[in-house]
């Protein structure tokens, strides 16, 4: 793993941490921060969650040939 890798992880695993309590901050009924920016911190999070998983294991790839 290369450093650049590693901080794509990270940022990715925070980010799947979000969308977890997004999903239970909706499930609950009255989210603290509102339904508009709990939903639009789900949605934006999903996304980047996929996108930086998969750049790190690019960058991981890339580094190991």
């Amino acid at each position: 793993m290369t450093p650049k890798s590693g901080v794509f992880l990270l940022i990715s695993c925070i980010s799947a941490i979000a969308a977890v309590g997004c999903v239970f901050e909706l499930s609950s009924g009255e989210p603290e921060l509102g339904g508009t920016l709990t939903t639009a911190i789900l949605l934006g999070s999903i996304p980047l969650t996929g996108l930086l998983f998969w750049a790190a294991v690019q960058d991981t790839r890339a580094k190991m040939k």
